[in-house]
C-alpha cells in the first residue's frame, strides 16, 4: 500500500507516492519508469518516496492510472495557469517598454529645455529644430506621432537618430 500527494499545480508541480517498504517503493519506481515516467525515489525518515516533477509527467501518471477526472482538473488548472504566466509576461513587458519610453521622452524633454535656456532653439540645424518644438508641445507623443507631424514626414528610426544629435548637443553644453 501506498499514499499519495499532489501538490496544488497553482504552485510547483510535484506528486509523491509514499510508502514504509523500501522493496515496495523500488517496485513503484520500476513500475512508472516502465510506462516512460521518469520517477525518481528518496527516503524521507523512515518512509520511502517515489516522486514526479513536472506537468507533463503528472499528467501522464493520471491519465495511466485512469484517474481521467483528476487529469481533467489538472489540466485546467495547469491552461489556467499558463495563460495567467503568459498574461504577467506580457504586461510586465508592456509595462517596461512604457516606462522606457517615457523615461526617454522626459529626457528628450529636459534636454531640448537646457538647449532652450543656454543658447536657444533658434541655434539648432535646422533639421533638429522642428523635432525640438514639437516634443515640447507633444510631451507624451511616441517617436511615430512626433515622425508623421514634421513635414516631410520621418520614421521613427530617423526621429530617434535626431534625438540622439540633440542629446549630443546638450553633451557639450554641460561639462
Amino acid at each position: 500500500m501506498a499514499g499519495g500527494y499532489l501538490s496544488d499545480p497553482g504552485s510547483a508541480y510535484h506528486l509523491e507516492l509514499v510508502t514504509d517498504y523500501e522493496e515496495h517503493s523500488r517496485a513503484l519506481l520500476q513500475l512508472l519508469q516502465d510506462f516512460k515516467l521518469k520517477a525518481r525515489m528518496s527516503q524521507r525518515k523512515k518512509a520511502y518516496v517515489v516522486y514526479l516533477k513536472g506537468s507533463d509527467a503528472i499528467a501522464s501518471f493520471l491519465q495511466v492510472i485512469g484517474a481521467h477526472e483528476a487529469l481533467l482538473d489538472f489540466e485546467n488548472t495547469r491552461v489556467f495557469k499558463d495563460v495567467r504566466n503568459r498574461i504577467n509576461r506580457l504586461v510586465n513587458f508592456e509595462t517596461a517598454n512604457l516606462n522606457k519610453t517615457v523615461d526617454a521622452a522626459l529626457q528628450q524633454v529636459e534636454d531640448i529645455k537646457l538647449i532652450q535656456s543656454t543658447i536657444g532653439l533658434e541655434r539648432l540645424p535646422k533639421s533638429l529644430r522642428p523635432l525640438a518644438e514639437l516634443r515640447l508641445a507633444y510631451p507624451e507623443a511616441t517617436l511615430k506621432e512626433l515622425g508623421d507631424m514634421l513635414t516631410p514626414p520621418l520614421g521613427k528610426s530617423g526621429v530617434n537618430h535626431r534625438f540622439r544629435k540633440i542629446r549630443g548637443i546638450v553633451a557639450k553644453l554641460v561639462p
